[in-house]
């Protein structure tokens, strides 16, 4: 199958977000709100067993357990299957289908560590938003070594630049912003616009606004290449 890349899908170009690095699409409204409704209803149907709290947020994972020796596949939803194949219809995916989700929930207040995605998933990852915006925040990756002068690697002094990520929306990073970048969510209960928001004009904010925080759930969707059928496989050595 020819290799299938957003940049060529003429329909997305107007998504771009040119003012960050390569690659950033932001599609505002990407669902309805009764799609958001009705998907927080699924979401919050889940059995309890599904959730796993973490410090400073709780998940849902589907698909399957990603691993280094492949991510035995278990069966999604249709709730959720619906829209890997509508995000993986953009081409997102280099033609391939989606195959995993991570949900994850974020009240007010909480966040995620700065982190990649890794090499465990094509390098692409796709977020659809419920309930509540954030801003997703990006950071220089920790280097190896400091040289004598050179300031403390700390989250302040790496950070480079914010998204705006409203509900309803579809974030999809790519290239650069996927592999050399490192993104994460810092836990407050409102969030400042300032000039370091680099997709304001696509999100429809302006400067200087101060936006609330809610409970934002968010569809972690990705696709993850190396899959295996033999449950034993992941206990061998």
């Amino acid at each position: 199958m020819a290799r299938l890349c957003l940049r060529k899908q003429p329909h997305l170009k107007k998504f771009i977000v040119t003012s960050a690095p390569p690659v950033v699409y932001y599609i505002p409204d990407f669902i309805t709100e009764e799609e958001e409704s009705y998907l927080l209803q699924q979401v919050y149907k889940s059995p309890k067993t599904k959730w796993t709290q973490l410090s400073g947020r709780r998940l849902q994972n589907w698909g399957g357990l990603p691993h280094p020796k492949g991510m035995i596949a278990e069966k999604i939803p249709e709730w959720l299957q619906t829209y890997c194949g509508k995000i993986s219809r953009l081409g997102a995916f280099s033609g391939k289908t989606a195959n995993h989700i991570l949900l994850n929930e974020y009240k007010p207040g909480e966040g995620i560590m700065p982190h990649e995605d890794g090499p465990l998933y094509h390098p692409t990852v796709t977020t659809i938003s419920l309930g509540s915006h954030t801003l997703l925040d990006f950071y220089k990756p920790l280097s190896g070594s400091s040289q004598e002068g050179q300031l403390p690697q700390t989250e302040e002094n790496r950070y480079l630049f914010s998204l705006l990520v409203k509900q309803r929306s579809l974030l999809i990073l790519q290239e650069d912003m996927y592999r050399s970048l490192l993104h994460g969510i810092q836990g407050c209960e409102e969030d400042v616009l300032t000039e370091k928001v680099v997709n304001l004009t696509e999100a429809g904010a302006k400067t200087g606004e101060i936006v609330s925080r809610g409970t934002r759930v968010s569809l972690t969707i990705r696709h993850v290449p190396k899959i295996i059928k033999n449950k034993l496989v992941l206990g061998r050595k």
